[in-house]
């Protein structure tokens, strides 16, 4: 039986990143409806409630069982507001090896959140699972999702040249936004970035992504980018010594200015 994570929730400062639920799905849908998450990541569009509903019943679920990874909604204590979408994807279970993507509601930018996220995810990896390498990937012009890369105290490792592909005039103008290449939607002919669910992780009794996923209208157009490869290790964490870990309340994160 394939290794996999389990089924939990994590929780920092202000969020709770938990699993996605059908009763998401009109948020998650809104959520990417913005055209900065057009740009930056291959999810289909328009995403519509019922890619959602698929996506919380059926790909999420196949998703993590297979081993390769998980998908988590973000959403915050307070008001419980749907606030992103994380996803750790290419889980090298011998390596402990992950990287994350992460989409961020338009009303929510601006707040931190998509940071924090990150770094609560990365502790749980390194203090709970024993991971030891987590990767982000940003497109060359999201230059919002570099500054998270750069806040959680991710390591440029270098530049892959022509490795995916922008949508639309934000993408190809690097507007801002919190999601990345590894935001959540995988166009992989290439690796990924915010590359989610594609085809080739869907299970092998299940539709093509291309059939299940397909677009309701014509692409809009697209343009290649280069992408940018940061690393996270459990020793480029600057934390303090928790009370409690950081899942079950204790917050350890540390932002970098």
């Amino acid at each position: 039986m394939a290794a996999s994570f389990p089924e939990t929730a994590i929780s920092t400062e202000r969020l709770l990143l938990r699993p996605l639920a059908e009763d998401d799905a009109p948020g998650l849908a809104a959520m990417m409806a913005d055209e900065l998450v057009l740009a930056w990541t291959d999810h289909p569009h328009p995403f519509t409630e019922a890619h959602a509903l698929d996506l919380a019943r059926t790909l999420a679920p196949a998703h993590r069982a297979t081993g390769r990874g998980i998908v988590l909604a973000v959403t915050e204590h307070l008001t419980q507001r749907l606030v992103g979408l994380v996803e750790l994807r290419h889980t090298d279970w011998r390596l402990r090896t992950t990287e994350i993507s992460f989409v961020t509601a338009a009303w929510a930018r601006g707040e931190g959140y998509a940071p924090e996220a990150v770094l609560g995810v990365a502790q749980w990896l390194f203090e709970d699972r024993g991971f030891l390498r987590l990767e982000l990937r940003t497109a060359a012009g999201n230059t919002a999702a570099q500054q998270v890369a750069q806040k959680i105290g991710g390591i440029s490792e270098g530049v892959l040249r022509s490795a995916w592909i922008v949508r639309g005039e934000s993408g190809e103008s690097g507007g801002s936004g919190g999601s990345a290449p590894g935001a959540a939607g995988d166009r992989r002919g290439h690796d990924r970035p915010d590359h989610g669910l594609s085809n080739r992780d869907l299970p092998d009794h299940a539709p093509s992504g291309h059939d299940r996923w397909a677009p309701d209208r014509p692409p809009v157009g697209e343009s290649r980018s280069d992408l940018i490869l940061w690393s996270l290790l459990p020793e480029d964490m600057e934390t303090p010594e928790p009370a409690a870990p950081a899942w079950a309340g204790g917050h350890r994160y540390v932002l970098r200015d």
